[in-house]
């Protein structure tokens, strides 16, 4: 399985995806095609039009999957998949509900379809939605994700800041109650960072911020630097809260 999970798209001072073009390149390795799922916006063509633009100078054509009469049959035919970012609640509903989900699982976990995510998109990587920050602007028929890694995912993850005016929780807070329902690690990655997944290897990349890994039971959050392995996350055994319509 090949992932690249990036936190953000752009990064300060950079164009659309620059921070991360040499991973996205070696990624790619040597593919001149890619299926772009633009779902998270409403704006399927121009956000497609964003990511072709951005990719072209790695000699990559890009297809929205809008564009495409059989959607499910364009996955299996393409060289690699993008998941843009945009509203996490609004991207899952259109992977159940236009049968992309399964679709993409099947080739990215068979290991012949390379998985670029960034924010929304990192989060589908995810066995779950429940770590999005988004606001749930529409209902998906299930909050199941893609699962191609074991493990949450907290893209654009913020520190708290001390002296803020915000007294609702912070970031961590929220990571913290959901650890109390559910005993499964959350990788909380700064901006301008990304998880890179070859086979059974995983490492954290990024341009300098870092990551935190969140656990279950009170235990201080981990700081991890760019180069961290998180292999091990890969093969843990994890407990999600069941949803109400399983349980016994």
């Amino acid at each position: 399985m090949r992932l690249l999970l990036l936190s953000n798209s752009t990064a300060p001072g950079r164009r659309y995806l620059e921070h991360a073009t040499d991973e996205i390149a070696a990624l790619l390795d040597g593919a001149r095609s890619l299926l772009f799922v633009p779902y998270a916006l409403a704006d399927h063509a121009g956000y497609t039009a964003q990511v072709a633009a951005a990719l072209a100078p790695l000699g990559v054509t890009v297809t929205g999957a809008h564009a495409v009469p059989d959607q499910a049959a364009a996955v299996r035919e393409a060289e690699a998949v993008f998941v843009g970012g945009g509203n996490s609640f609004r991207l899952l509903k259109a992977l159940h509900e236009r049968g992309l989900a399964p679709a993409i699982r099947e080739r990215v976990t068979a290991g012949d379809l390379p998985y670029l995510g960034s924010s929304a998109g990192t989060n589908m990587a995810c066995p779950t939605l429940r770590t999005t920050n988004d606001m749930p602007i529409v209902q998906p028929p299930t909050f199941e994700a893609l699962g191609l890694v074991p493990f949450q995912i907290n893209p654009h993850y913020l520190d708290a800041k001390p002296d803020t005016a915000h007294m609702g929780e912070s970031r961590a807070e929220r990571l913290e109650q959901f650890l109390e329902e559910n005993d499964v690690p959350v990788v909380g990655l700064r901006e301008g960072t990304w998880l890179r997944r070859e086979g059974d290897r995983l490492t954290l990349g990024g341009i300098a911020a870092g990551a935190l890994l969140f656990r279950r039971g009170g235990q201080e959050p981990e700081e991890l630097a760019p180069g961290a392995d998180l292999s091990p996350l890969l093969t843990e055994r994890h407990r999600f809260d069941a949803p109400a319509a399983a349980q016994g």
